[in-house]
């Protein structure tokens, strides 16, 4: 069993910075893909970014979101990061961690097994 548990969520600025964390526990942790999701209100869950456990793994990013966010990890720490840049109010969500993914990195929901409990981030204008 993994569990994640993020935190670093609150209300910022639009145009601010906000670096959001989380902390994975249990089995294999450190060999596992990791990535976020987001939801916001009404909206399915989004891909933002995802990292792959391996030394030199090359992050993916949503589209949309690449060069304002930056994913990173900490094996030693088991720690995953994403950084967030010249926020906007859209990218106003719950920040969701996620675990696992099989081989490869994907952008699909259904590819992650396990979940944290999401942090809320709030972007006013």
């Amino acid at each position: 069993q993994v569990q994640l548990v993020e935190s670093g969520g609150g209300l910022v600025q639009a145009g601010d910075s906000l670096t959001i964390s989380c902390v994975a526990s249990g089995r294999a942790v450190s060999q596992r893909n990791m990535g976020w999701f987001r939801q916001a209100p009404g909206k399915e869950h989004e891909f933002v970014a995802a990292v792959g456990w391996r030394s030199g793994s090359i992050p993916d990013y949503a589209n949309t979101l690449k060069g304002r966010f930056t994913i990173s990890r900490d094996n030693a720490k088991n720690t995953v990061y994403l950084r967030m840049n010249s926020l906007k109010p859209e990218d106003g969500a719950v920040y969701y961690c996620v675990a696992d993914g099989g081989l490869e990195l994907s952008r699909n929901s259904l590819a992650y097994t396990h979940w944290g409990q999401g942090t809320q981030v709030t972007v006013s204008s």
